[in-house]
């Protein structure tokens, strides 16, 4: 059996050291920094021939930059005659863009990204929570996505929820949340229905669902500016519940998110460490992080030793 080897890039350099912890192994020694005009610099500093090779690479901001590291140290590894490679893409940027809204004149860049991947020579993508599954089939190697839900569910089941109930934050995340309402002890479900009356008057949310007197438990995969995410606590709290937590596997955290969050009535805020956290988001009392890298880890285990993932998730 070839050896494994992993390698990380700058994007998630915390997790990648966990998951290399939890599989008793050490980072490869490579060098990925910039040259002096900015351009991505990568030299890997040890035999690689004929490896299993796993890269751990967040495309997270800045989004570019990242992914052109991802790519670059693929196409250092292929040269030094690695065996097989596999990128490790905890949260996979871009991921939002996967169609053509009423055929606008826009691209699907996530198949961009996917093609990129692809002509640079990866056998094999490890992603988590892709935000559309069907990302899968943009790319011609096999593209394992796994999720989070575990681990954040570990989490729900120790925070002592009284009368709990599951909420989506829109209709798209219903199957997700249901998902996770059913094993949370099968709990009840409810949904945030987002409408804009008419153009420049300020969008309504109608709650499908009882949530009074109830502890909220708002699932959804990312967050982002965490705008819709309070504005949905403050309806839930207006409508009588107890507390609000929002769980998310990705904290993208970007623009006006930390005070948003700092000044919501969100109880906490529980997400993955698929990407770094700011210093300002650290601050903030109400936020705390679960790791992912024990899962990455037996996914990456499960892989390199030609055993099934999907069995990781069946219950």
């Amino acid at each position: 059996m070839p050896d494994m080897k992993l390698f990380a890039g700058n994007a998630t350099p915390e997790l990648a050291q966990r998951i290399a912890n939890r599989l008793y192994t050490s980072l490869g020694d490579a060098a990925v920094g910039r040259f002096s005009d900015g351009e991505v610099s990568v030299q890997i500093n040890e035999n690689v021939r004929g490896g299993d090779i796993f890269i751990i690479q967040s495309t997270c901001a800045p989004t570019n930059d990242n992914l052109m590291e991802l790519v670059v140290m693929v196409d250092a590894l292929r040269r030094a005659s690695a065996g097989r490679i596999t990128a490790v893409i905890p949260y996979f940027g871009y991921a939002r863009q996967d169609r053509r809204v009423r055929s606008a004149r826009v691209p699907i860049t996530a198949k961009v990204v996917a093609d990129f991947l692809s002509s640079v020579g990866v056998d094999r993508v490890l992603t988590v929570d892709l935000h559309a599954e069907q990302i899968q089939g943009f790319f011609d190697v096999p593209v394992d996505n796994v999720f989070g839900s575990p681990i954040l569910l570990e989490d729900m089941l120790q925070q002592n929820l009284e009368n709990p109930i599951v909420v989506s934050p829109d209709i798209g995340g219903v199957v997700r949340a249901r998902a996770i309402a059913k094993l949370l002890n099968d709990t009840d479900m409810a949904i945030i229905d987002k409408r804009r009356p008419r153009a420049n008057v300020s969008q309504v949310m109608h709650i499908i669902g009882d949530v009074a007197g109830r502890d909220c438990v708002l699932v959804d995969d990312m967050i982002d500016t965490g705008g819709t995410l309070c504005k949905a606590a403050e309806a839930l709290k207006e409508r009588g519940a107890k507390r609000v937590f929002a769980y998310a596997t990705h904290p993208i955290f970007s623009g006006n998110a930390v005070e948003n969050i700092k000044h919501s009535v969100i109880d906490e805020v529980i997400v993955c460490d698929t990407i770094p956290l700011s210093a300002e988001i650290k601050a903030l009392k109400n936020v705390r992080t679960l790791t992912l890298s024990g899962m990455l880890a037996e996914a990456i285990r499960r892989i390199s030793n030609e055993e099934s993932i999907s069995a990781m998730f069946e219950h």
